[in-house]
């Protein structure tokens, strides 16, 4: 394939958390890798493409942890080409993708399949991710080196829990040997059967059965202590209670001390989506479909207990859980529909109108979680504009005030809360390897 043709982008507000440099300068690129940030570099053809980046913000790409591209199985509700339009439409250069598939991406050819058509659709990077067990089932490891060797960047059975302390215990003994972190999908199972929504004075009120914030917290613990009983690296998906961040922020405090001391550490990191840090078990009032999903929204307190495990950095990753579903399955009896929202497309505008805008993060530190932390998670070479670094891009209009309309989504699918809610902050230019793969002007 040929090379992206080189590319400048004058006068924007360049800003990269890994080596804390926030100015207002020129980005460029060459050969699909960073070639240089401020004066020209050394060589640089003079017939370079230009976008001014004048009053826009320049980041490393974002990266979405935390995707659900349904495909093999489920191509009612998303393909990965649909995923990953929807992907560089919100600005994201790059999503990791979960295993609950059907079938399940607990192979070597599963996750081959997965890298080859990301590849044919020509979007973003799509870094699969293994799943712990064959099948998902909980009962037997799936085969890790293999799924390494096709592309695995990292394991999780979510969806559901790993449920074994023993199968979860030598899933990370095993993850340890191959660098990669195992990803937590915390629920006690016994405690949510059954459950629509977050136990509590609002469940009891509608009547509708509850899932207690405790099901969460109690499987969080358990991890983190094995992580350092093993010295793995786990990292809590989709914190939604206020316990569960609290737990993050004592593990993170204990392994920061051990390392400090010179003794074995271990990793543990969470992530926030906005959905979590947004709303709460009163939009469920409704009986809105689209406020479904699992982990569930939970109480005001638990909403503010996430801010604040973002302000602090008990939370350093941002992530959608992007899940569609076909409007037949969503537009459902609450009892009987399934799980999720989307994510990809809101992703941004989302965390500047709720983060950004109150003052709550800056923007070095928000995109430091929406780009290198998550990098750092999956062990990717993406996250910074580092020169000869892959050239994966996202232009941020920080000042851009629009109104998030469903029916003009990339996805197959339609479920989202968000429809009609007017927010500041849009990407206007998504960058993958150096090409230019979404531009929005006038």
């Amino acid at each position: 394939m040929p090379l992206p043709a080189p590319l400048r982008l004058r006068n924007g507000r360049v800003i990269d958390p890994v080596r804390d440099l926030d100015e207002v300068t020129d980005l460029w690129l060459a050969g699909g890798t960073i070639a240089g940030i401020g004066a020209k570099p050394a060589g640089f053809p003079g017939d370079a493409r230009e976008i001014d980046c004048t009053g826009l913000i320049v980041s490393p790409g974002i990266i979405d942890m935390h995707v659900h591209l349904r495909e093999p199985g489920r191509e009612e509700d998303e393909t990965i080409a649909t995923g990953t339009e929807a992907a560089v439409a919100g600005g994201v250069t790059s999503v990791a993708c979960m295993p609950n598939t059907e079938p399940a991406l607990d192979s070597r050819m599963a996750v081959e399949f997965v890298v080859h058509q990301a590849q044919r659709a020509g979007f973003c990077n799509v870094f699969p991710i293994g799943a712990v067990t064959k099948n998902r089932d909980g009962k037997e490891l799936a085969e890790l080196g293999g799924l390494v060797e096709g592309g695995a960047v990292a394991f999780t059975d979510d969806g559901a829990p790993v449920y074994s302390a023993e199968i979860m215990r030598r899933a990370l003994e095993y993850c340890r040997m191959f660098d990669r972190a195992v990803l937590v999908h915390a629920e006690i199972l016994e405690l949510t059967q059954g459950g629509v929504m977050s136990e509590g004075a609002v469940s009891v009120e509608l009547g509708l059965r509850g899932m207690p914030g405790v099901a969460e917290d109690i499987m969080i613990a358990r991890d983190i202590m094995l992580a350092e009983l093993t010295g793995g690296k786990v990292h809590i998906l989709h914190v939604s209670t206020a316990g569960g961040v609290d737990l993050i922020r004592q593990g993170r405090k204990k392994a920061a001390a051990l390392k400090a001391a010179g003794k074995p550490s271990f990793w543990i990191s969470g992530e926030a989506c906005p959905h979590h840090f947004i709303l709460t078990d009163e939009c469920l009032r409704t009986f809105d479909s689209n406020y479904k999903m699992s982990p569930p929204l939970r109480t005001e307190a638990d909403r503010q207990a996430i801010l604040d495990g973002l302000l602090d950095d008990s939370l350093t990753v941002l992530a959608t859980d992007h899940a569609p579903h076909a409007p037949e399955k969503k537009e459902r009896e609450l009892d009987q529909a399934p799980n999720g929202i989307l994510g990809l497309e809101t992703f941004l505008p989302l965390c500047v109108t709720h983060l950004i805008e109150p003052g709550l993060l800056t923007w070095p530190r928000m995109l430091a979680k929406m780009t290198c932390n998550p990098a750092s998670v999956l062990g990717i070479d993406r996250g910074t504009l580092l020169p000869g670094r892959p050239a994966d891009v996202t232009v941020i209009d920080p000042k851009a005030k629009w109104t998030i309309d469903k029916f003009a989504s990339k996805s197959k699918s339609r479920n989202t809360p968000f429809h009609g809610t007017a927010v500041t902050g849009r990407a206007v230019a998504t960058i993958v390897g150096g090409d230019v793969k979404m531009l929005r002007t006038g």
